[in-house]
């Protein structure tokens, strides 16, 4: 596992114009696969990439997929997705950048992640995001379109490929700006706007308590998502009644006492 600053000039290489032309025209389209697909469609046959996931780590939410695209087809990919922002996310090499305390701002340098199969100790995310979806290894192209929103670009490798090699590795780099600078695009036309009611709520928690701890945050976040204090155990990994003892310790340090003063809080138009 490692990752890398993309603060230099990425060498050139020869690209299809048609490639340069579907990646722009993507940009913003609705459904959840076409940018992706144009994703796949610019890189995949030089650097045998097969799939490809773009999450958005908004004000500290778990990921939302924005697009995702598999050479298979069908909507197995998504699941795995669906999957990974529920249970495995905070197990993602991913969570070390970009909740990093000194995280770089808006503009700052793409960063670029390297995570094998080899790297995950926990059996159960590496069965589900890498063996059942057979891949071995994976590139994220991360970078921050906005003040606490973070976009990962995720580029899969499939097993029977082995690891990405040195010369592909490069191409993804010289290739890095185009397909960050689309992503952004996208995510500004399209992405954004998926952001869901939780999360604009959550948003505004942040807002008003920047202190509130992360493990409290996602308690809290279970709430706004209608989740039970054993569902929201069994996401975190926790028993229910840490989950109590967290919702309550949240509450105090908002100063309610109740899932409707926490609805309330969310919904006022009042500054902080």
């Amino acid at each position: 596992m490692r990752y890398w600053h993309l603060d230099r000039p990425p060498p050139a290489v020869p690209l299809d114009l048609s490639q340069v032309t579907g990646l722009v025209a993507a940009i913003g389209q609705a459904d959840a696969t076409s940018f992706a697909s144009e994703v796949l469609g610019t890189l995949g046959a030089a650097a045998k990439i097969s799939q490809c996931t773009i999450f958005a780590y908004e004000f500290g939410n778990r990921p939302r997929t924005v697009s995702v695209a598999d050479r298979r087809g069908g909507r197995f990919l998504r699941d795995v997705a669906d999957v990974y922002s529920k249970l495995y996310y905070v197990l993602d090499g991913n969570q070390g950048i970009v909740t990093a305390p000194q995280a770089a701002k808006p503009g700052a340098p793409m960063v670029i992640h390297q995570q094998t199969s080899a790297d995950i100790i926990h059996e159960g995310y590496r069965a589900v995001c890498y063996s059942d979806p057979n891949v071995c290894d994976r590139l994220s192209l991360l970078l921050q379109p906005a003040d606490h929103i973070w976009l990962s670009v995720n580029l899969y490798r499939d097993s029977a490929n082995a690891n990405f090699q040195p010369q592909e590795i490069a191409l993804v780099e010289a290739l890095a700006p185009l397909i960050g600078h689309a992503a952004r695009h996208h995510y500004a036309l399209h992405g954004q706007s998926q952001q869901g009611i939780p999360q604009l709520m959550l948003a505004r928690l942040r807002s008003i308590c920047p202190s509130l701890p992360k493990r409290e945050l996602d308690v809290v976040r279970g709430v706004l998502e209608g989740c039970s204090a054993a569902e929201i155990g069994e996401m975190l990994g926790i028993k229910p009644a840490s989950v109590v003892t967290y919702q309550k310790r949240a509450y105090q340090r908002l100063g309610i006492s109740s899932q409707r003063q926490l609805f309330a809080l969310c919904l006022s138009s009042e500054k902080p």
